[in-house]
């Protein structure tokens, strides 16, 4: 693969269009296909990329059947996240995936059984783990100057109303990925366990559609091969409170707290300092160095920026922190190089299970759910 550039397919062109321009520009990528089902959207966005009339698919088994496909980067709706992995793996085609791998743990199974069969790459484009607020923390833990991880928490409190009807089906678990990823990432841990609560109540119509009766869920994790555990909460409807997708990592020399209101800055707390001068506010630098430079701008901008373009995902998701172009390029790189990604599909299948199994919990008055073996790394 190294001789030549990895095809890539987006399926999906709500969300997914924000990577078009990225993998037109990744040094080792072509920006060979697309496929959605509507025609009109199709050719809107086929049209605005210079697509090539016959690289342009409504018929997801179609796309699979084209040869020159290597890889599929894949944003349909989330309920179709499995089928649609599975079916490109099972076709020879390379598979990143926006979040969360699965909505059952027999899928995810499914998925990483699939991936060891056929050696092919899968990842789950995981945001956080992406982001310059992300990487900041990371730099600073690697440097040493967090000190030893003693806690931490993310939450991600998020007013679905007005996004398309599917997530009106949603179990606030279901989507916890992007609270999960920073509290295992850091560390490099994988969760062991998990104890979850529900609190307050949605609407009956929401309810009945979703089968789940809760506002807010509220799950521990207990690392593993670790003295940590973490605190992680999300909220989709019937609950007040501006979007907020955080974390906060608390260390014996510093800590990290993501701001209460979006767009202010983070604060940083020093141990060891007077009482008035522990907390400082930081700007947290972006971290386009780190990419090809080719792609170094899309961590500042992209197809969302613009009003007219405006996509809630990005909207809401303040752009996702700049992480588009590192999933990008994560996912060639790791094709080009014949190496696993990251995430891969069993630390995937593991930080998607955390909420699937939180869930599970909190509907049984919080009992211990334990991960199961194939979401844990050999050891």
């Amino acid at each position: 693969m190294k001789n030549r550039k990895v095809n890539i397919a987006i399926v999906g062109l709500g969300f997914g269009a924000e990577f078009i321009p990225i993998y037109q520009k990744h040094p080792h990528a072509n920006m060979y296909a697309i496929c959605q089902r509507s025609e009109a959207e199709l050719n809107k966005v086929g049209d605005a990329f210079n697509f090539d009339p016959g690289c342009r698919y409504r018929s997801y088994e179609k796309l699979l059947e084209d040869p020159k496909v290597d890889a599929v980067h894949i944003n349909t709706p989330i309920q179709l996240h499995a089928e649609h992995s599975l079916m490109a793996l099972r076709a020879g085609k390379h598979v990143a995936c926006t979040v969360p791998m699965a909505t059952s743990v027999e899928d995810c199974k499914e998925v990483v059984e699939t991936v060891a069969e056929t050696g092919l790459k899968y990842t789950m484009a995981e945001t956080v783990v992406y982001s310059r607020e992300y990487l900041f923390v990371k730099e600073l833990y690697e440097k040493g100057e967090l000190g030893k991880i003693q806690y931490l928490q993310a939450s991600h409190p998020q007013d679905m109303e007005g996004w398309p009807d599917y997530w009106q089906h949603m179990k606030p678990m279901h989507y916890a990925t992007h609270v999960v990823s920073p509290v295992l990432g850091l560390t490099d841990k994988e969760a062991e366990y998990v104890s979850c609560f529900g609190s307050g109540t949605i609407s009956d119509d929401l309810s009945k559609k979703s089968g789940s009766p809760f506002a807010v869920e509220t799950c521990h994790i207990k690392l593993k091969d670790s003295d940590l555990s973490a605190h992680i909460y999300r909220s989709l409807f019937d609950t007040s409170r501006q979007y907020r997708e955080s974390f906060d990592v608390y260390g014996s020399k510093k800590s990290f707290e993501w701001p209460l209101i979006e767009g202010e800055d983070p604060v940083l707390h020093t141990a060891k300092k007077p009482e008035p001068e522990i907390p400082e506010r930081v700007k947290v630098p972006d971290y386009g160095h780190l990419l090809p430079e080719e792609i170094r701008e899309f961590t500042l901008e992209g197809v969302y920026d613009a009003d007219e373009h405006a996509h809630l995902s990005f909207v809401q998701g303040g752009g996702h922190g700049g992480s588009h172009p590192h999933l990008a390029h994560e996912f060639v790189d790791s094709i080009v190089n014949d190496r696993d990604p990251y995430p891969n599909a069993v630390q995937s299948a593991n930080w998607t299970c955390v909420g699937l199994l939180a869930h599970e919990s909190a509907m049984e008055g919080g009992v211990i759910k334990r991960l199961p073996d194939f979401t844990l790394s050999a050891t």
